[in-house]
């Protein structure tokens, strides 16, 4: 067969594969990226061909893959016909999933085969290679490791193809110099036991999916576009705390929603199981909605708030005050992504500050507070994190040099550690404790949406303070989160511990 012959759907695979072994031959299936053949791939597919009769291997589509900045390198189409055109192969399929685990219930091969990493299922940072095991051994199959020469397709992809900048590789080797990623893995889980309380606004953020089609004419200048789907996410501080309950056993959520409440479903169901709500009702202001246009490019076009700039009453105010003096000081980390739209108010500030043991604070510009919602509303705070713009506006100051203005605003509000992102130029973090700067570059060479990336780096950056990592890891931390981040559509889904150190393995190869 030719090359483009052996290259057939996952369904035709099940069929090939159920002949096969009905004339009694031995199928074989290797499963992986294989984003950049190499001679370890080459020779352990021609060992995994001399335990069967026939070599069929299957390969994880694009949008599947989460191996860090830039991969694939090439598209599922040529890393197909890649593995195709050699000899050893019978037939190649395209896996539309995370796991094999689909693969190995449609095709269930008589051997499984798996390189020498993965002999040690203890070491598989997603767990999925027990998962496999028992799905290959459910219809009697077995699992099969080669020992060929290994090489490390993230190694030689970071180190000969243009996936970072220059800047970006300097900054990663001087990581790899200081740090070792299973260390960074290992203290991570070591964070698991803190617990962790969000204080923060409920939202609900809808996407509204557009096809625009130009001016309406007429001499209005009002763009014109055609309705194509909408989509919830649950966003705010329910996305903190989405993020959080991954990497902890226990995150309590403090939030307020309105009475008889037509998201409350919604809300219960997206939010994580181990997560624990305390919410305030709004005697008469809805949950938060933030509505948003979105053409196809994940531009955003218009945004509309339903919302009541006063939520709170002074029985709800007074009830969520006490809440916190009861409460607060048995966290290990209070975690405050303060939105500015009316929740957190200024009694509110000053129990936190009276009672979180450990404080991290985000205090966001956005269109409905612009102007005056700034970190200074906190006499203190352990921690802050802002972008740029935020800092230069609670500083009212717009070109003065960012280290100069972090010192004054950290000193303010009493920080000990101070991080500044910047989107595309990284982030800059003061350690008060040290006197000293670290920055970190974007570690993302792909941006889907911005929508949640500060939250992202807030909540892990916050975690890793509060569990004793020092402060130049616990940027790291939370610059690949929001790397992380900026690759999902708004709060779609959570940072999840696999995704991310999967992402710390490639980036430290």
């Amino acid at each position: 067969m030719t090359g483009q012959s052996k290259i057939i759907t996952l369904q035709e695979l099940a069929e090939k594969s159920r002949q096969c072994r009905a004339r009694g031959e031995r199928v074989v299936l290797c499963h992986g990226v294989f984003d950049l053949i190499h001679p370890g791939h080459v020779r352990h597919l021609q060992m995994a061909r001399s335990f069967g009769d026939l070599l069929v291997v299957t390969l994880t589509a694009d949008a599947f893959v989460n191996k860090g900045p830039g991969r694939p390198i090439f598209p599922d189409t040529l890393r197909a016909e890649s593995l195709a055109a050699l000899e050893c192969v019978s037939w190649v399929a395209v896996n539309h999933a995370t796991t094999a685990i689909p693969v190995l219930l449609a095709v269930q091969p008589s051997i499984y085969v798996k390189g020498q990493d993965y002999k040690k299922p203890e070491q598989d940072i997603s767990g999925n290679i027990s998962l496999e095991q028992r799905a290959v051994e459910s219809h009697g199959g077995q699992m099969r490791f080669t020992e060929e020469i290994l090489f490390s397709s993230s190694g030689i992809i970071n180190n000969h193809f243009d996936v970072f900048t220059p800047e970006t590789k300097a900054y990663l080797q001087g990581v790899r110099t200081r740090y070792r990623a299973d260390d960074i893995i290992a203290r991570c889980y070591g964070l698991r036991n803190k617990r962790v309380l969000v204080v923060g606004e409920a939202i609900i953020d809808e996407y509204c999916y557009t096809t625009p089609m130009g001016l309406t004419g007429k001499g209005v200048n009002i763009i014109a576009a055609r309705y194509e789907s909408n989509e919830l996410f649950a966003g705010g501080a329910m996305a903190v705390a989405n993020h959080l309950a991954g990497f902890v056993d226990q995150v309590t959520l403090l939030s307020g929603v309105g009475r008889e409440d037509p998201y409350a479903p919604f809300i219960r169901a997206k939010l994580a199981p181990n997560i624990q709500t305390r919410f305030f009702e709004f005697e008469s202001a809805p949950t938060l909605l933030k509505r948003r246009f979105i053409d196809k490019s994940m531009n955003k076009l218009f945004e509309l708030y339903y919302y009541e700039e006063e939520p709170l009453s002074a029985a709800c105010e007074a009830e969520a005050c006490a809440w916190i003096a009861e409460h607060a000081s048995s966290f290990d980390l209070v975690v405050v992504p303060d939105y500015g739209n009316g929740l957190i108010s200024a009694k509110m500030v000053q129990s936190l500050c009276d009672h979180a043991p450990y404080l991290a604070v985000n205090t966001q510009v956005n269109g409905g507070n612009r102007g005056y919602h700034v970190i200074t509303r906190y006499p203190r705070a352990d921690f802050v994190a802002v972008n740029e713009p935020e800092l230069r506006l609670a500083a009212h100051n717009r070109f003065d040099p960012l280290d100069g203005l972090m010192r004054t605003m950290s000193g303010q509000v009493q920080a000990r550690q101070f991080a500044v992102t910047q989107g595309t130029a990284g982030a800059l973090w003061l350690d008060g404790a040290q006197d000293r700067f670290y920055h970190t570059p974007a570690l993302s060479t792909r941006i889907v949406d911005r929508v949640g990336a500060g939250d992202s780096f807030l909540a892990l950056a916050s975690l890793a303070l509060s569990g004793g990592i020092e402060p130049e890891l616990a940027l790291f931390l939370g610059s690949v989160a929001a790397a992380l981040d900026v690759q999902i559509v708004c709060n779609r889904e959570s940072i999840a511990p696999v995704s991310m150190f999967k992402y710390i393995n490639t980036l430290l190869k």
